[in-house]
């Protein structure tokens, strides 16, 4: 089969210019649809392909050479790599910023893959491209990601038995999640009349705590042996293993940011915009990008606002956006805030390799250090 790799299009300045036949490719769990367009905007192939690694390898082998336009997903990070491998330029759309397919009142997937297609070939920019990290990081990613899932059931499985023994009358041992198990297999701690029904919990509750332990074990490997970053970023209070790991990993590649400022839009934690002449709400975040990362820069925010936080820049960032009446959205407020400032250092750090210093910016601003 032979087809054009471009067309070029004559426009009113007698200059040309050349655009790719594109194809756009609308992803799903089994069968994906496309549909292929010359440069000028000529259909030149539409059809459905399984959605596995032989029919896709034929697939873009036989449009080598074409861009292939497709929407972030669950399959788009393996897919758009086996799209560079076989020769295709590849372009991953922003779901959340392609508003004709997400507010298309005639949608289906014939219909998703042609206008993937049409803006792929005649404005790129209105697809807000992404860039999937790499195969490795993704592998990697895979275990801090299992943890947290884990840490989920387990906190579930504590719940359940708390609850257990107040509904019954008893109080299960104030104790931390790790030595709840331990705790509870204590003589006295268990009523002989629920043994039957919590003991096999417990029991499991001991295991998953074993096994969040390995991976913990395994994330300081995974850490020390490829992403030395990692603990770099670690000398700043709050930021522990699990949260610098995921941060090196969800980013990948630093350079990927022109400004560090940039990080904090790409993690969701800037606030959304709907200016219309002199009305300028405060809207809440975006919460674009990845989810779980946003929720661990958060929790390291919690930590430094918190009592136990020490002193340094960030807390009094976060501090005088609370101010002095503890006011519970302004909190929040500044939470937020502070998970951004946040982003953004450990970005500086990664990319510039700096010792952190706690009081950069009061240093700066003359301002008096309490120890």
């Amino acid at each position: 089969m032979t087809h054009p790799t471009s067309s070029t299009v004559s426009i009113p300045t007698h200059m040309s210019v050349q655009i790719p036949t594109t194809m756009g490719l609308d992803l799903s769990d089994r069968v994906s649809t496309f549909h292929v367009q010359r440069g000028d905007g000529l259909t030149l192939s539409v059809g459905k392909v399984a959605s596995t690694r032989t029919q896709l390898t034929g697939l873009f082998q036989r449009w080598k050479g074409c861009r292939v336009v497709m929407e972030a997903g669950g399959h788009s990070p393996w897919i758009s790599r086996l799209a560079v491998e076989v020769g295709m330029d590849v372009i991953v759309a922003n779901p959340r910023k392609v508003e004709l397919i997400s507010k298309n009142d005639r949608k289906t997937d014939a219909a998703d893959a042609e206008i993937l297609a049409d803006m792929g070939r005649t404005n790129v920019k209105r697809l807000y491209p992404i860039t999937h990290r790499s195969q490795q990081a993704q592998f990697d990613l895979a275990v801090p990601r299992a943890r947290t899932e884990i840490v989920r059931a387990r906190t579930g499985l504590i719940n359940h038995v708390r609850g257990v023994l107040k509904s019954n009358g008893y109080r299960a041992p104030s104790c931390s999640a790790d030595s709840f198990a331990r705790k509870m297999s204590e003589e006295g701690a268990m009523p002989a009349g629920l043994a039957h029904a919590l003991h096999p919990l417990v029991s499991l509750i001991a295991q998953v705590t074993a096994q969040i332990q390995s991976f913990d074990k395994e994330m300081e490997r995974i850490a020390a042996e490829r992403y030395s970053v990692a603990q770099h970023l670690q000398q700043i209070s709050g930021v522990g293993p699990v949260v610098s790991l995921c941060f090196v990993l969800t980013l990948d590649d630093p350079e990927r940011f022109a400004s560090a400022r940039d990080v904090g839009a790409y993690l969701g934690l800037v606030p959304r915009k709907k200016g219309s002449g002199k009305s300028d709400p405060q809207l809440s975040i975006t919460k674009a990008g990845d989810r779980e990362m946003r929720r661990l820069l958060v929790i390291a925010a919690n930590y430094i606002l918190g009592p136990f936080g020490p002193d340094c820049d960030l807390r009094r960032f976060g501090l005088k956006i609370i101010g002095g009446g503890g006011d519970r959205s302004a909190k929040k407020r500044a939470k937020v805030a502070v998970a951004r400032k946040l982003a953004v250092l450990m970005h500086h750090l990664w990319r510039t390799g700096e010792v952190y210093d706690p009081f950069y910016t009061a240093k700066r601003r003359g301002e008096l250090v309490v120890a």
